[in-house]
């Protein structure tokens, strides 16, 4: 059997695209596909290489559940811990609660049909077997397709073992790759022989046969025969037959070892530290010096490219590279071996730091988006510095700093949940720096706070402003305020707010501080005065943002003053352009993958429909938005404020449809997944359940009381960060 790609691409799901042709495996194939329409949990077993994963993705995709196949990835993931976030993350679960990833899990679960392709469990076969053995207890509907190296142990776990391609199915895989290596490379007379007796020798394992195959660029396959067999005398040290399966795969990854330069081995065994994708630019910084000059890490890396060692993808980021997990194992201990391997992770951390600094940077820039695709594409590695720092001695303030400069990703694209987990792990320990542990402090009592976790954030905003003070720290001082302004705002107290953000906003002006955090300062203190009932001062601040932001490129704090604008637009009667600017931020908040803007925006766009004369469709907005702010934190923050247009919205739908007709427009929001949601709201009512509608448009105002001065905004200064500590670009 032999394809080019997966079968149904309209199913929903996260399985990968082939890009090369699957061969092979028919039997194979059918009989997984019909043990995982038989049992729940079947776990695909066999050594490193044998082909189980694509098998399970073919697998997959043949089942095609009604709520898709989901593969989550965990050979990267290092901690037990976050192979519940790993599994959030893999099913496109934008969570900023407080809730657990287990129960976010269980409750996106409990009604669905769903496959789940666990790929890469082996290091953490603990963790992932009590989290597999939960999921399946409490949602009916779940099944798992697990894949590694080892069984899970699962109750009701049914092993799929599987053996290595049969010599005609390896002949062919070895002549589709060498084929892809030596244009018009075939199968004939003159090299039968000699491949049939390599993919023998091979046992058939895809991975050996795929790394033999891509020698063919300098070796004849009757040349790879040769040399095969005596690596396969000096790395065993004894006859074939006395070789133990499990072993053969590193046997053949040792063969190419030996065959590979002396840079080539070097770079390889650099490489492995490496947890997940990496471009050309961090491997130059990581993998150069001592015995490789910067300058060829190209060629070299190059080489083992076309050894098939190394593969390359297109993300959103660019391109990247990446190692085979079994190759990146052998090429660990070959660095340990060499006694580099400290160094190297040393300046791993060091790239990722100085990555992370100028990401900060650059998201106040029109490089935002970039930034965003940067970081979702550089997470694996992330996180493995994070891990580093945070566990070895004297490395807890770098951990702290590192952290807290990811602020705009945890805040800004959606990743609350996995951001307090590195954020509370930084501040329990204790670091000689203060600044790096205070600037921890504020962005976790920032991500609390978007979490409707008031008491931990209070706990943590205090305690920065009481260090910041006793170090002499005005640039921590001025965030613990601003965000203890922040807190206050949604919790319903306007004139605390109002003053604290007053205040903060006059030493960001002293400090010359100007970036996306003191421009969502304005924004929040502009929601405070609108509140308030101050509406010309809170479009003024908003004005102002509007036109920094034109400045700067910056998108991600404009849309929140698109969003007071779009509030303000409401209350003067003029839905149109409310709408203009609600579309806006919905669009920036989706793409950035904030879920707090996007259901807020979501939220006033259902006031607005009804204003329009839609109640029906107010209604199933109003549906969609309740589906989401369990993922977000509290429903409007709790906030009597944030909830008047809500409240306003659901009065005027309910007069028109009557109760019955209102109960089942908003069930049937409720149905809508988030990009249909988004996608609904955008069209702005243009699908309606039938018989919905009725009556005119409404100009839906807001309570006006009386009026506060604006705050005078910022000074436009230069970008710059709090807390910043010195770390050196990498080059």
């Amino acid at each position: 059997m032999r394809a080019s790609e997966c079968s149904d691409r309209s199913a929903p799901g996260n399985l990968p695209l082939e890009l090369n042709a699957f061969v092979g495996r028919a039997a194979e194939l059918a009989q997984l596909a019909e043990t995982l329409r038989r049992a729940r949990l079947v776990t695909v077993t066999g050594m490193g290489g044998v082909g189980k994963s694509r098998l399970a993705a073919r697998a997959a995709v043949r089942i095609g559940p009604r709520d898709g196949s989901w593969r989550v990835e965990l050979a990267s993931v290092r901690d037990p811990d976050l192979v519940a976030h790993t599994l959030v993350e893999a099913l496109g679960l934008a969570d900023q609660t407080s809730r657990p990833p287990r129960r976010l899990l269980l409750d996106h679960l409990a009604e669905r049909q769903l496959l789940l392709v666990v790929d890469g469990f082996e290091h953490l076969v603990d963790a992932c077997a009590a989290l597999v053995g939960e999921l399946l207890r409490h949602a009916p509907g779940l099944r798992v397709l697990a894949v590694g190296r080892r069984p899970l142990e699962v109750e009701g776990e049914l092993l799929f073992p599987l053996a290595p391609l049969p010599e005609r199915e390896a002949a062919e895989l070895f002549t589709d790759r060498a084929a892809a290596r030596v244009p018009g490379f075939a199968l004939d007379d003159g090299n039968r022989a000699h491949i049939l007796e390599l993919c023998r020798r091979l046992d058939g394992i895809p991975l050996a046969v795929e790394l033999a195959a891509g020698r063919l660029s300098a070796l004849s396959p009757g040349q790879l025969l040769s040399r095969l067999e005596d690596r396969f005398r000096l790395l065993t040290g004894g006859g074939r037959d006395a070789l133990p399966r499990h072993q053969t795969l590193r046997t053949a990854i040792g063969w190419s070892h030996e065959l590979c330069t002396s840079e080539e081995r070097l770079l390889w065994s650099r490489l492995s530290v490496f947890a997940g994708p990496f471009d050309l630019e961090a491997a130059e910084y990581v993998c150069s010096g001592g015995g490789l000059h910067a300058d060829d890490v190209l060629d070299v890396l190059d080489e083992l490219l076309a050894q098939s060692l190394l593969s390359r993808e297109e993300t959103a980021a660019g391109l990247y590279y990446r190692m085979l997990d079994t190759v990146r194992a052998y090429g660990a201990d070959w660095l340990v071996a060499a006694g580099d391997a400290g160094r190297l992770r040393r300046r791993h951390r060091d790239w990722y730091m100085g990555l992370a600094t100028w990401c900060e940077l650059d998201w106040f820039s029109p490089r935002q988006g970039e930034v965003a695709a940067r970081i979702e594409t550089e997470l694996p590695n992330l996180r493995c510095a994070l891990e580093y720092c945070l566990t070895e001695p004297g490395e807890t303030y770098l951990g702290q700093y590192l952290a807290g400069s990811l602020w705009f990703y945890w805040v800004g694209c959606g990743r609350l949940a996995e951001g307090r987990h590195w954020l509370e792990r930084g501040v329990e320990l204790d670091s000689d720096r203060d600044r790096s542990r205070l600037k921890a402090l504020w962005v976790l009592g920032y991500v609390a706070i978007l979490q409707g976790d008031t008491v931990p954030a209070l706990t943590a905003l205090q305690e920065c402003r009481e260090e910041a003070e006793r170090t002499g720290n005005p640039t921590a001082i001025a965030y613990a305020e601003h965000r203890t302004g922040c807190l206050a705002l949604v919790g319903d107290d306007m004139a605390r707010a109002e003053t604290l953000l007053r205040s903060a906003l006059d030493r960001y002006h002293e400090l010359g501080e100007l970036n996306s955090n003191v421009l969502m300062a304005q924004v929040e203190l502009a929601m405070a005065l609108a509140f308030r009932g101050d509406l010309p001062g809170a479009v003024k601040l908003c004005e102002d943002v509007r036109r920094v932001c034109e400045d700067h490129g910056e998108r991600w704090a404009l849309a929140y003053a698109q969003y007071v604008l779009a509030y303000e637009a409401q209350a003067a009667g003029d839905p149109e352009r409310a709408r203009d600017l609600l579309e806006q931020c919905l669009d920036t908040g989706h793409a950035f993958h904030d879920l707090l803007g996007t259901v807020l925006a979501i939220e006033l766009l259902a006031l607005v429909t009804e204003a329009e004369g839609d109640p029906a469709e107010a209604a199933l907005l109003q549906g969609a938005a309740a589906r989401l702010w369990p993922s977000v934190g509290l429903p409007l923050f709790g906030s009597a404020y944030y909830n008047a247009p809500h409240e306003r919205c659901e009065a005027g739908a309910r007069r028109r449809l009557g109760d019955a007709r209102y109960e089942e427009c908003v069930r049937a929001g409720a149905r809508l997944g988030r990009e249909a949601a988004v996608g609904r709201a955008r069209r702005g009512g243009g699908g309606a359940p039938p018989g919905g509608g009725g009556g005119g448009a409404r100009r839906a105002g807001f309570p006006r009381t009386r009026a506060s001065p604006p705050s005078r905004p910022p000074r436009r200064a230069g970008r710059r960060r709090a807390d910043t500590q010195v770390v050196p670009r990498p080059l």
